[in-house]
């Protein structure tokens, strides 16, 4: 075989806020075989996404190769001028991002966009690369593959515009494709659909690839090989079978740990919650956006007649896939967007709809942590005014006693009271979302609605995440509500489980039942969807999903 990619000892310096340049990328050496698919694998800072954007002769800004060697062929990056390099990108090698709704032009059609760099590098008309992109769309079990190019971004969902990113990066048949955590914002359901159409056309096409990603699992199922990064540095590399039936590094072993779904509370947990009275009772729910009509419903229905009971120091896992109407159920007990029909009782009292109807002793009592920290946070204050705002809103402590009780929050969440002085943009993704949790944390509510804590975060750092959870629990008798798309964290940390599937409870049971028969056929379907650190599992679960179906 010969080698596409030929990294040789790459170093990345990136300059500090203080003009100081510091080493993110270490002596890194690997290559890439005609035909084969490398892994690059480690957390969040580990310089996973540095590396794969140097395969396009590309760096951050801030950022500079400063020693290396990078080959694509015969052709050596670093010392490319700017002309070679446009002439490789998106021709030679291409490049599949994350979020594909972040990457694509919300004017444009999706064919435009689709054929634009093959008729940008000239590689063919533009009725030729029509052509070739409706046999993308085929290849890549897109619906409707002969009209879907005429639709806009936004008219299509998030694992379609997933699958046609990877039919933009195909047009022009490149040597290397670059796939950046391409099924991380996924819901299991449909990352399962992207998985298989990426495999499949990496087997047909014979496509050599850099796969990006912190799920040892994904990766079991795209690799032949991996590279396992830490702080810019290579950890442990080789054939995948042999990584995950033997790792040498201890680095290694512990983001398989972190990867195997464990559960989390105990039989003391479980029983304890058994026996407690209703803190939340949701009854009947419906709500959405828009409009209402003459009954009162929304344009726009999103919930119908969802029915909740969470119990004092419990765990009800909310999960379903992307527009099952999870987040909408979490702003609505949270008050912030009011409800059409049922009602909610907090502690045996009627909730107003909205936060107005609401006295300021209720908005405290239950807190809402959110998805994303990143949007949250101010990114103009200190961690310290961030966590100070809620004790002075919510009168927790006098105004004296506030870098006292802040330092205490920190230690709560396992950061150290130094952090109070650093702001939002200096903290990694794990600590931000600590930061989340700790300002929830300070009102002293009763009841938090955990809204995809951890699906932005990396395998180790969302384990660390959900660990914290529990110990509040035991710690505080917290009662939460945890909405997810991953139903190995939600089975990991819960004592009930609520299925959603557009607006509606479908399914309902404790974490041991979900294997039981029967079950709700969309339950089945999310247990059969998350992925298992084997190789193999891929192909099995399709084979058992698709028989389901028919």
């Amino acid at each position: 075989m010969s080698r596409v990619v030929d990294v040789s000892r790459l170093s990345v310096m990136a300059r500090t806020d203080d003009g100081d340049e510091v080493l993110i990328v270490k002596d890194v050496s690997f290559s890439v075989q005609a035909g084969e698919v490398v892994a690059l694998i480690g957390e969040s800072g580990s310089g996973k996404t540095t590396i794969a954007l140097s395969l396009l002769g590309y760096v951050r800004r801030g950022c500079r190769i400063s020693g290396g060697q990078i080959r694509i062929g015969e052709t050596d990056l670093v010392g490319a001028d700017p002309r070679e390099l446009i002439a490789l990108r998106g021709r030679r090698v291409a490049y599949v991002a994350q979020s594909a709704s972040a990457s694509f032009n919300p004017a444009r059609t999706i064919m435009d966009q689709v054929i634009e760099g093959a008729c940008a590098h000239g590689l063919m008309s533009r009725d030729a690369a029509r052509k070739k992109a409706v046999a993308l769309f085929r290849s890549l079990a897109l619906p409707s593959p002969e009209t879907l190019g005429m639709r806009y971004p936004h008219q299509v969902s998030g694992g379609q515009l997933q699958r046609l990113m990877a039919a933009m990066a195909l047009m022009t048949d490149p040597e290397v494709v670059v796939f950046d955590e391409p099924t991380t914002a996924l819901d299991v359901t449909t990352q399962i659909e992207v998985l298989r159409a990426f495999k499949q056309a990496i087997k047909a096409r014979q496509i050599s690839a850099v796969y990006v990603s912190h799920d040892l699992a994904v990766v079991a199922q795209m690799a032949d090989r991996v590279v396992v990064l830490r702080n810019g540095e290579i950890q442990e590399q080789g054939e995948i079978g042999g990584m995950i039936a033997s790792p040498q590094n201890a680095y290694t072993r512990s983001l398989m740990q972190a990867a195997e779904s464990s559960v989390r509370l105990t039989e003391s947990d479980t029983r304890r919650a058994i026996d407690t009275e209703p803190v939340l009772r949701v009854e009947g729910l419906s709500a959405g956006y828009g409009k209402p009509d003459a009954s009162g419903m929304p344009a726009l229905r999103i919930l119908d007649g969802v029915d909740l009971i969470v119990r004092k120091g419990a765990t009800v896992g909310v999960i379903g896939e992307s527009g099952s109407g999870k987040s909408t159920l979490a702003y609505v007990i949270a008050g912030l967007l009011a409800p059409a029909k049922g009602t909610i009782a907090f502690k045996g009292r009627p909730l107003g709809g909205t936060l107005r109807q609401r006295d300021k002793d209720l908005y405290r009592r239950i807190q809402l942590v959110f998805q994303n920290a990143d949007t949250v946070l101010n990114p103009a204050q200190s961690i310290g005014d961030i966590l100070a705002r809620p004790l002075s809103v919510f009168e927790r402590c006098a105004p004296r006693e506030i870098p006292a009780r802040v330092a205490a929050l920190l230690d709560r969440v396992k950061l150290p009271a130094a952090m109070a002085r650093r702001r939002p943009a200096e903290l990694s993704g794990g600590q931000k979302q600590r930061v989340n949790l700790a300002r929830a944390l300070a009102a002293e509510p009763e009841l938090i609605i955990c809204d995809e804590v951890t699906s932005a975060l990396d395998t180790v750092v969302g384990a660390a995440i959900l660990d914290l959870l529990v110990e509040l629990r035991r710690d505080l008798d917290m009662s939460y509500i945890f909405i997810s798309h991953d139903i190995s964290t939600v089975r990991s940390i819960c004592d009930d489980i609520t299925v959603l599937l557009q607006g509606r409870k479908v399914d309902a049971c404790r974490p041991g039942e979900l294997s039981i028969q029967p079950r709700a056929p969309y339950t089945n379907l999310l247990v059969d969807s998350v992925p298992e650190l084997r190789l193999g599992w891929l192909e099995q679960a399709c084979r058992r999903i698709d028989e389901r179906a028919r």
